[in-house]
């Protein structure tokens, strides 16, 4: 029996829904919520550890997504990185907290001239958090406060606009995190100052990015040199701004960001 060109293409539709089911089933395990403080509402998803009701405290993972996953859906901010920690989970048990920012804000204080490929970013210091970085801090305050987190293992991490949130994060809550990495982001150097010593770092960027330039993770790296850190850096020739997939498939990443508590 043969099959028509429109059989063909029906067979090829129901296969990628079945891939694409299968790849995000893994976001089930995000648990939907939300932090309400006063008139204003971050949306953010959580995956829980196993045994999570024993009386262990657990590490806190804090993860901050791209421009392109910004929205009010709840959803979309899994897109990068929800797969790894649920795969992960096992070897390294974290609450690991996904946030979403608005379409209409940003995770960083930034000045933005989108004119420019790659784009002109700059980064003023002692300026107000957005919106959003705001509620994230409350947030994370509050979580901090819950007696099943180890204080001692919160970490941070983000790509893209979430890169250039981690380095803004750190500067204002320097004190709070065991370790933090940052991919395709960009940030201020002279803030740095704030956690180069404290704050183990691993920073990403490919070599190619034509959106957030290569030379903006340089120079936070110079920066984090300059105040005395000792920052791991890893440059991938080949990679636009998805450097994030090499990141990612890096397999000393998450057992460095596990190696680093603030006990030690």
């Amino acid at each position: 029996m043969s099959l028509n060109f429109k059989n063909i293409l029906f067979i090829v539709a129901i296969f990628l829904l079945n891939s694409l089911k299968i790849t995000a089933q893994h976001q089930e395990h995000y648990i939907e919520e939300q932090f309400i403080s006063g008139t204003d509402t971050l949306n953010y998803r959580v995956l829980m550890p196993k045994n999570f009701e024993s009386p262990n405290k657990f590490p806190v993972i804090l993860f901050l997504h791209g421009a392109g996953e910004r929205g009010s859906d709840n959803s979309r901010q899994l897109i990068h990185g929800s797969e790894l920690f649920y795969k992960m989970k096992d070897s390294f048990p974290a609450i690991v907290i996904f946030p979403q920012c608005p379409q209409n804000d940003y995770w960083a204080n930034a000045t933005i001239d989108r004119n420019t490929k790659p784009l002109s970013l700059s980064f003023p210091l002692d300026s107000a958090p957005t919106k959003s970085m705001g509620l994230v801090m409350q947030l994370l305050d509050d979580l901090m406060n819950q007696p099943y987190v180890d204080k001692n293992q919160v970490y941070v991490g983000g790509l893209s606009m979430g890169g250039m949130g981690t380095f803004e994060i750190l500067y204002r809550k320097p004190e709070v995190f065991a370790a933090a990495f940052a991919i395709c982001g960009a940030g201020n150097p002279e803030a740095t100052k704030a956690y180069a010593k404290t704050v183990p770092m691993w920073i990403f960027h490919g070599a190619n990015d034509d959106v957030v330039g290569p030379q903006e993770s340089v120079d936070m790296v110079s920066g984090i040199l300059k105040y005395g850190g000792k920052p791991n850096f890893s440059l991938f020739a080949k990679d636009n701004h998805n450097s994030w997939d090499s990141a990612f498939a890096e397999p000393e990443l998450m057992p460095w960001l596990f190696s680093n508590s603030k006990s030690k």
